[in-house]
This record gives structure tokens, C-alpha cells and sequence, in this order.
């Protein structure tokens, strides 16, 4: 199993943690109950799939709007935010197939693990931390790429 590191990668991943620890406009998921509700389930997967849905259209307006406002303070614009994206995560951007696997709690927070077929053809499992709002609104606070599989011209 190889872990996919990129600089701008690793700076998300450390910046999706600094704007977890943030209490400003959002209250940690170690709020929720020990166990995820099905409504949280549901809503989580929801922000997810609508951001992958609009990689594949080339909205980074839209893909902007389900990251974390930690997140969304880093890189600042839409067009920032997609070309990191488009460089250090591929496999998201043209993803060819997904498939949501469980919900877990790390260090009070909810993770997304979702296996992902790459354009290359290579299988991904994602970590999505996610950050949920005051106002009820799940963000995705970040992505780890781990590549489970070469895919084709590996």
C-alpha cells in the first residue's frame, strides 16, 4: 500500500486539522453522538458526491462551496482551490468510479472513507475528515489519498 504525498497535499491535510481545532463558525464533530446518526450519514455523503460531481463539470465555484472554511481561507478563490485539486488530486477530479464504505470517528471527528477508481484506472481509498457547521452544514475539512492498486501505465 503506498500513501500519495504532495506537498500541496500535505499542506491541505495539515490545514484541514488547524481548521478542525477551530471553534470559529463551527463545532467539532466529537459534538455529535458516539455513533453517527443516518442523518449525518446521509448528509455527509450528499456534500461528497455534489463535489465530486462538480470536479467532473469543471464548476470550482460549486466544488469551492463543500470545502471548510479553513480550507476555503487557504487557497481563497474557486480557481486556487481547482487548480490544487487538478495537480494533487487526479484521481478525485476524474474519478471513474466511487463507492462510499464506512463512516468512522477519529480523534472526534467523523471520517469519510470512500474507495475511488481513478481516470488511471488505479483504486484509491479517500479520507474525507469532515467539519459540520453551526448551522448544521457538513464541509469536507480535507482529503488523504492512499493508492491501493496501480492502475493502467503504472
Amino acid at each position: 500500500m503506498t500513501v500519495k504525498h504532495t506537498r500541496t497535499g500535505l499542506t491541505l491535510l495539515a490545514l484541514a486539522t488547524l481548521a478542525l481545532a477551530s471553534p470559529v463558525g463551527a463545532r467539532s464533530a466529537a459534538a455529535e453522538a458516539a455513533t453517527p446518526s443516518q442523518s449525518a450519514r446521509t448528509a455527509i455523503v450528499a456534500v461528497i458526491e455534489a463535489q465530486l460531481a462538480a470536479f467532473q463539470r469543471d464548476d470550482a465555484a460549486a466544488a469551492f462551496r463543500y470545502a471548510a472554511p479553513g480550507i476555503r481561507a487557504r487557497f481563497g478563490t474557486p480557481g486556487h482551490f481547482m487548480r490544487m485539486v487538478r495537480m494533487s488530486y487526479g484521481p478525485l477530479y476524474r474519478a471513474q468510479g466511487i463507492r462510499f464504505l464506512d463512516l468512522q470517528q477519529a480523534d472526534g471527528q467523523l471520517v469519510q472513507r470512500v474507495l475511488v477508481t481513478g481516470a488511471d484506472l488505479g483504486t484509491y481509498l479517500a479520507h474525507y475528515p469532515m467539519q459540520q457547521l453551526d448551522d448544521g452544514q457538513w464541509r469536507i475539512a480535507g482529503c488523504v489519498l492512499v493508492l491501493l492498486g496501480q492502475g493502467r501505465g503504472a
